[in-house]
């Protein structure tokens, strides 16, 4: 699954601190659990073409753990200490998902 993401009104800062505080933390924890294979943030320069700044990237290890995946993340949503944000600034501020692509597949 690939997200790319935008960055809104200049806030690289804050997009960044949510990914690393939020979007990783969980990712972390899925892999301990099983719940993914790998996962990566990357960051690009964006450009009028691709005006993206980070691009997403979670690997599941079977189509099971893919359709599980929604379930096991809100599991461990619930368990966490809650949203760290910075500058008290809401995802919606700082970050737009301009393209989502869970059709990716491995070619072996």
């Amino acid at each position: 699954m690939i997200d790319y993401v935008q960055v809104l009104n200049n806030n690289k800062a804050e997009a960044l601190f949510y990914y690393q505080n939020n979007w990783e933390q969980l990712r972390i924890k899925a892999i301990e659990k099983g719940y993914i294979d790998s996962y990566q943030l990357l960051e690009t320069q964006p450009t009028e073409e691709t005006p993206y700044s980070f691009m997403l990237i979670t690997t599941y290890k079977s189509k099971l753990q893919y359709h599980a995946s929604e379930a096991n993340f809100n599991m461990l949503i619930e368990a966490s200490d809650g949203l760290k944000l910075m500058n008290e600034k809401q995802p919606g501020d700082f970050r737009k998902v301009i393209l989502h692509n869970d059709a990716v597949k491995h070619l072996n």
